[in-house]
């Protein structure tokens, strides 16, 4: 096949050798099939983004860190070099978080390296040696998906334990292999201590598995996994291997917003008060 542009300096340095055939686009990246020696993997091409597509990322970039103050001053004024830095920010981040996912046992495609823009990874196949198909395409049996969704729950416990929320985590992000499911699409990972969003995100994740897989065992729909791990995660106790049962006991108590307005106001009095009472000593001076 031709040569997409974003490949052609890989091949120009040797670092791939051919260029097989297209895997899939998307609006943020296409992902093509390469030759790598004897090995066949997968090389990410990510896209520019449009300025609309820019501002719908600002969310999930909260709380991630940048080179220095000249660079976080320039993306929080969404100024022409800042878009630069955050669009680099942006590619870079992917390849990051899975070496560290990959390096924490967690079931992503194993990544072999960050070149001209490019993510070059292990292509995930199935048990024929095809492209694995998303979890969104196959069923599964009972069994099968209350095994699969053990091992997710786990992963995404892993990812949290790193501080990562993937953050957009679906059956279309997850691939379906003999062994198990793989996580893939990183680049808006969270993080889960900088992000005030990062629990609804997690939440978001943990119940997108789970009602995937309650179409296989119906038992999954009353669990309650998300919630668990994030109540252990605040509390400082959540460990990769921290027993989790499912089960999450909701707080119904109502807030007395009444109390709440009664001590706000009488702390704005008090305050006047002690502005008064300065401003008479400052007067008799």
């Amino acid at each position: 096949m031709k040569i997409p542009q974003g490949l052609q300096p890989l091949i120009e340095d040797g670092i791939i050798d051919a260029v097989l055939r297209p895997l899939k686009s998307g609006k943020e990246a296409s992902v093509y099939v390469v030759q790598v020696g004897d090995e066949v993997r997968c090389a990410k091409v990510y896209k520019d983004m449009a300025q609309r597509s820019f501002q719908a990322r600002v969310q999930y970039q909260e709380g991630r860190k940048v080179r220095g103050s000249r660079e976080q001053r320039a993306m929080g004024k969404a100024t022409k070099f800042g878009r630069r830095e955050q669009e680099a920010a942006w590619k870079t981040t992917e390849v990051d978080a899975l070496y560290a996912l990959a390096d924490a046992g967690v079931r992503v495609p194993q990544p072999h390296g960050f070149f001209h823009g490019v993510l070059l990874m292990d292509l995930v196949t199935d048990a024929e040696g095809f492209s694995a198909p998303r979890l969104a395409d196959v069923d599964l049996e009972p069994e099968q998906a209350r095994e699969w969704h053990l091992m997710l729950v786990r992963d995404v416990v892993r990812m949290l334990v790193l501080g990562m929320v993937h953050g957009d985590l679906s059956e279309y992000n997850v691939l379906a292999t003999p062994d198990g499911p793989v996580l893939i699409d990183f680049p808006q990972v969270v993080s889960a201590a900088g992000n005030n969003a990062a629990r609804e995100m997690l939440l978001r994740d943990v119940h997108n598995v789970r009602d995937t897989l309650a179409r296989f065992a119906p038992e999954l729909a009353d669990t309650y996994y998300g919630e668990e791990m994030w109540a252990l995660y605040e509390a400082g106790d959540l460990q990769a291997d921290s027993p989790l049962t499912g089960r999450f006991v909701f707080d119904t108590h109502k807030a007395d917003t009444g109390a709440i307005l009664w001590s706000i106001e009488d702390a704005r009095q008090e305050a006047v008060i002690r502005q008064q009472g300065r401003e008479e000593a400052d007067e008799a001076d």
